[in-house]
């Protein structure tokens, strides 16, 4: 609401002639005020008035303080991102409108990846075997061009490239690799079936061998085993890696076939020359979608579909010509897992791309924050509307989030790539959860956050041009494939109560786990009552108190789900019991995420080598913590974590924070270094943004 448009009163005098009403109408505009100190015992009335961000807000050598923040932002392979941005802003042919219709954008989509692999001479699959992370740097970039051309990508190369040489052998990568490569050979993803998604071990298509004519015949036996919702199978694809269950005949009890589990086959889908669909094989379009529409969906229906049995992708298991089958791994359980966790790269992948996403939306959001100027004290200017505490609120916070995530998913993307250098078992295992975690937790809050970016925009942010309806429609999906968030992060809390359950069998922890051998002592022990009042500034950004706070309400949640899950089993069984606990889990496994976050954001500001940088990200740093400890403010007060007075004080530091993360807000954002051409939201824009918004609308 406006403040008061009466006089403004001098004095404690004049404050005591108020009325009731009024005093009331003075105290609430006094989220116009600049924040005291959390160290700053003054009543309220002793606090100035913030200055407008046009003109006392200018941080002292702003630029300088950006251009820092970039160069520790900025990866190894920046050079290759600038290097697309350049050839995108070459070829205003490439650039996606505002407005198109889905068949449109479909085309453009596909044009863009051929220009990207043609012309620019990017071999995607080449990266992604030899150096992930310039792969998912690529990917980033491609995806701020359109995030349809990042999806589709992703399901070239991350889907269908990397099953042909993650699950397949020798044989196929010289078969296939180049063709996959140079996009002469686009190809599908096609595991999800209609009747099952995150269930893929239920999969219903089925791959029986021949051994008379040495082929699988792969078919879908009812409409639930359409395979649905497969990118490229539309119109562009010419071949899918099909996740089938592989049936032997005769060679199960009694003579009846034996289903050896989902396995992946190589299955072309149209001819390479004339791009007819091939015979025994149905496909349909999806039709158009909530976002991604430059991504062709379709639905694929298999009719006794025979292949050779070299088409069979066989890392994990593989069938002689007498149709024996032999497989390094003894269960089919085993076999599937390994399957999967060779998939896991779609997962970093995604977890990369939507922290580009959310630091899209929020540049957009503070900027425009920056430039809107509302209401104001009497007689004076209006003021930025990032000046308003309750403005402050809903950006800073995600603001510092963005930070965290940046620094956590570059973490996760190098585990990645040492993971594929050395095949370590532990560090497969480690990054397998890790990337559950993250991407579970990162897509879900990105989510919300581009909602409450484009609330904070208020009118403008609901104009197309300004984004925000295609970024949440585009990245909405990020939270159901590659894995349901729900289902990836029970993931997590499973592998916690593995952890946990080997701890007391006296095994070692995964390195991101370490932390969880104190759980039975300091984290589990009762909470210092002096330390539980403390509630000075110093001990509040000691980081040693945030890291504490954060996996003390870990490991507390840990073993209260263990007990309460021993004891609801006696009753109910394992799923019953796991079902009964389930929101308990998830807690569970956002606490984990938040403490791996937390933990990395820490390292991440002791390595900064620039001391002013450090001083930033320090800040950026406490905000995101003391946020998330005041958000959940209500588990640490049940266990006498905190007491109330340290609740208060970490409440009004929170504030105190989010005002001082303001007056760095548009160097932090600037630091992102996003070309026009990746933000392309005219009210998002560096400079004259009211001008080139009226210069779209026609003016």
């Amino acid at each position: 609401m406006p403040p008061p448009t009466s006089a403004s009163r001098s004095g404690e005098s004049a404050a005591g002639d108020e009325s009731p009403a009024m005093r009331r109408l003075r105290r609430l505009s006094l989220h116009l005020l600049q924040p005291s100190s959390p160290a700053d015992q003054a009543e309220p009335s002793s606090l100035a008035l913030a200055a407008c961000a046009g003109r006392a807000r200018r941080v002292e050598g702003g630029a300088d303080v950006a251009a820092a923040l970039a160069a520790y932002l900025r990866g190894r392979h920046r050079a290759a991102q600038m290097r697309l941005f350049d050839f995108f802003r070459a070829r205003p042919d490439l650039q996606t409108p505002v407005e198109m219709t889905t068949a449109e954008h479909r085309e453009l989509c596909y044009r863009q990846l051929r220009a990207l692999v043609k012309d620019a001479g990017v071999r995607p699959l080449t990266l992604m075997a030899n150096d992930p992370a310039e792969y998912f740097a690529v990917m980033e970039a491609a995806g701020g061009a359109d995030i349809s051309l990042g999806v589709k990508l992703g399901v070239q190369y991350s889907l269908w490239g990397g099953s042909v040489i993650n699950l397949g052998t020798k044989k196929h990568r010289d078969k296939y690799f180049d063709g996959i490569d140079n996009l002469d050979l686009p190809g599908c993803f096609a595991m999800t079936e209609l009747h099952h998604g995150s269930n893929v071990q239920a999969l219903q298509t089925t791959a029986t061998f021949d051994p008379v004519t040495d082929e699988f015949i792969i078919n879908t036996p009812n409409d639930g085993a359409i395979k649905w919702w497969i990118g490229n199978a539309a119109v562009h694809g010419k071949f899918a890696t099909v996740f089938a269950r592989l049936i032997l005949p005769l060679q199960g009890k009694g003579g009846e076939p034996a289903d050896m589990g989902i396995h992946a086959f190589i299955v072309p889908i149209r001819d390479l020359e004339t791009h007819a669909v091939l015979p025994g094989i149905e496909i349909n379009d999806c039709g158009h979608k909530i976002g991604l529409n430059g991504v062709d969906n379709g639905a694929l229906r298999f009719r006794s579909v025979r292949v050779p049995r070299d088409n069979l992708l066989n890392r994990f298991g593989d069938v002689s010509r007498d149709g024996k089958y032999t497989s390094s791994l003894p269960t089919i359980n085993k076999r599937f897992a390994a399957t999967l966790g060779e998939l896991v790269g779609g997962r970093v992948g995604i977890a990369y791309c939507s922290v580009g996403v959310l630091r899209v939306a929020v540049t957009i959001a503070v900027r425009y924050a920056l430039l809107r100027h509302q209401f104001g004290p009497p007689k004076q200017p209006e003021i930025s509307v990032l000046d308003y505490q309750s403005h402050q609120h809903k950006l800073m916070p995600m603001l510092a989030s963005a930070y965290a995530f940046h620094f956590a998913t570059v973490q996760l993307v190098d585990k990645y790539s040492e993971m594929k250098k050395t095949n370590d078992e532990d560090l497969i295992a480690d990054v397998h959860v890790l990337s559950s975690g993250l991407k579970a937790y990162i897509t879900s809050f990105t989510a919300k956050s581009i909602s409450i970016c484009r609330e904070a925009c208020g009118g403008h942010g609901y104009a197309a041009v300004n984004r925000f309806g295609a970024l949440r429609n585009d990245h909405d999906i990020f939270q159901t494939f590659e894995g349901d968030n729900t289902v990836l992060l029970q993931q997590v809390a499973g592998d916690l109560l593995k952890q946990y359950q080997e701890k007391f069998k006296g095994g070692t922890l995964s390195v991101t786990w370490n932390y969880l051998r104190d759980s039975m002592g300091t984290y589990l022990s009762q909470p210092n009552p002096v330390t539980a009042r403390w509630e000075g500034e110093d001990h509040l950004r000691d980081p040693n108190f945030q890291l504490d706070a954060f996996r003390y309400r870990t490991s507390r949640l840990l073993h209260s789900v263990a007990a309460r899950l021993q004891k609801h089993s006696k009753t109910l069984g394992g799923f019953g019991a796991w079902n009964r606990c389930l929101n308990h889990l998830l807690t569970l496994a956002e606490s984990h995420i938040e403490s791996v976050i937390l933990a990395k954001f820490i390292e991440s500001v002791k390595s900064c080598p620039d001391e002013k940088t450090r001083e930033v990200l320090k800040l950026v740093c406490d905000l995101y913590a003391l946020d998330r400890i005041w958000k959940d403010i209500g588990t640490y007060r049940n266990v006498d974590y905190v007491a109330p007075n340290k609740a208060k004080a970490i409440h009004k530091l929170t504030d105190y924070l989010s005002y001082q993360v303001r007056l760095v807000a548009k160097e932090l954002v600037d630091a992102f270094d996003l070309p026009d051409l990746i933000i392309r939201a005219p009210i998002g824009m560096q400079s004259e943004a009211y001008a080139q918004y009226t210069q779209f609308v026609g003016f």
